[in-house]
């Protein structure tokens, strides 16, 4: 009898069908997860899956019930709360369903892993999510980002990105209204700043550095390289360059991995943009190329490897269309305290060959990896809307043929003018003002995301800093 085929045609022998026992990361098949998970003697399968936040929610069930055609849903009011989770009101096009039906959770198979830090054997599945007829819902991450790359698709193109994520490990904080602190690493002193590449500074949390490589290669997740940055105890992890859903996936599934790595140490990773006065922001740079799927090779370059038209065009794209989704890369108030002037983040939207303080910059490589690399995001994005994000304005200036501005060699942030939004309002503004979003995102989920946000800043204003006291309380 002749071997049977997957469902993408290939023939595979007895032996290949049954390498996916011994894959750290997805299955074809809920056949073969119920073997996966009995292999692995699995007790519990976490459902998960990204909020508008990045937080991950869903559900913990048996295995036995995950494989036995369990019918998961949550509710749709889940995906229009604030991150201090709250219900904003109804504003602009924002409206709530009036039923507050239920959203079907749908696992994505290819998804399935260990959850190694668990003391009891466990696994996790990454969901989307549909309504109840079946279709995406629109205002979901994932199924944000799947519009976009679905754009790129109809072109015959396949966008390839590399995310590299910035952290703090912070001491424990169990009081917000005390201002966090570096931790005291192995040397048993507080670690400072000033340590960019420091392989002295990594080595002062060896152990914490070990457990985050034994999770991550525990979940099938890879990474290329850890670095430390120049904040104090700031770390910075890339990623190997992919498919920016799979990607997205990682990234997703790294913040967690991270945070739960430090809380075994007793202390804490933060993603926040800015979390400490004084150091620098916490950056999610993307780097972005499109490759053509029927040749394989970078549309970025001509035959002779010069850079093409196309090339040029995402960056037009990036530079007219980043300003407006800045929200989606800077969510929240505190990714704007990232984005100020002096504090070793682009504040504008030039682009040059490998200039560090452009917005978009051009990383020195050979015809077949020329890239552009999108600075402007902070580490607390959704790594999902993030992505969609930046590659909606690149698609948007390759279809539109949107022309970019010079080039420049200069310190692109030096005469201190920043030609972004300045605040939260502003990028919620710009964003809604933005016809072609419409198009790209989904009127819903523009009107959902932008309500939610305007939501936050009500929350945030309720709020009194340390500032206020500080210098109005007996002054003014």
């Amino acid at each position: 009898m002749p071997a049977k085929r997957d469902l993408s045609g290939v023939q595979l022998s007895p032996a290949e069908k049954r390498a996916f026992l011994d894959s750290k990361r997805g299955v074809r098949s809920m056949g073969e997860a119920a073997e996966w998970l009995a292999a692995r003697r699995i007790e519990d399968v976490e459902c998960i899956t990204p909020d508008l936040a990045g937080v991950a929610r869903g559900k913990m069930m048996p295995a036995k019930k995950f494989t036995g055609d369990t019918s998961l849903a949550l509710p749709s009011a889940l995906f229009m709360h604030t991150i201090s989770g709250e219900y904003p009101d109804e504003t602009g096009t924002f409206r709530y369903s009036p039923n507050d039906g239920d959203l079907k959770l749908v696992p994505d198979l290819g998804t399935l892993s260990l959850v190694p830090w668990e003391t009891d054997p466990t696994a996790q599945v990454i969901c989307d999510l549909v309504d109840q007829t079946g279709a995406a819902v629109g205002y979901t991450p994932r199924n944000v980002l799947k519009r976009v790359l679905a754009l790129y698709e109809n072109q015959g193109w396949r966008p390839v990105v590399a995310p590299e994520i910035e952290f703090y490990l912070v001491s424990k904080n169990v009081d917000p209204d005390y201002p966090l602190t570096p931790p005291v690493g192995r040397s048993g002193r507080q670690i400072q700043g000033g340590q960019s590449y420091s392989i002295g500074g990594i080595n002062e949390f060896d152990e914490l550095i070990d457990d985050i490589y034994h999770f991550s290669d525990g979940q099938g997740l890879e990474i290329d390289t850890l670095i430390h940055e120049d904040g104090a105890a700031q770390l910075e992890i890339n990623l190997r360059h992919g498919h920016p859903l799979e990607l997205a996936d990682q990234v997703f599934l790294f913040k967690r991995t991270i945070r739960e790595a430090a809380l075994k140490h007793g202390i804490y990773a933060t993603f926040m943009a800015k979390p400490m006065e004084k150091q620098p922001g916490s950056a999610m740079h993307i780097h972005q190329s499109v490759v053509d799927v029927r040749t394989g090779e970078n549309v970025f370059s001509l035959p002779d490897g010069t850079p093409s038209p196309a090339f040029f065009n995402f960056i037009g794209g990036c530079q007219r269309y980043v300003p407006a989704a800045l929200i989606m890369m800077a969510p929240y108030v505190n990714s704007y305290r990232r984005l100020t002037y002096g504090m070793s983040a682009p504040t504008n939207n030039a682009w040059g060959f490998d200039n560090r303080t452009t917005a978009f910059r051009v990383p020195t490589s050979d015809a077949r990896s020329r890239r552009v690399e999108n600075r402007l995001p902070s580490s607390d994005a959704n790594p999902y809307l993030a992505l969609a994000a930046s590659l909606a304005c690149g698609y948007l200036g390759m279809v539109g043929k949107v022309e970019p501005g010079s080039p420049t060699d200069l310190t692109a942030n030096e005469d201190g003018e920043i030609s972004l939004p300045r605040g939260l309002l502003e990028a919620v503004a710009a964003f809604e003002a933005e016809d072609a979003f419409l198009d790209v995102f989904s009127r819903e989920f523009v009107g959902t995301y932008a309500g939610i946000k305007r939501g936050e800043f009500e929350t945030f204003m309720q709020v009194i800093s340390p500032w206020e006291r500080e210098f109005l309380l007996l002054q003014v």
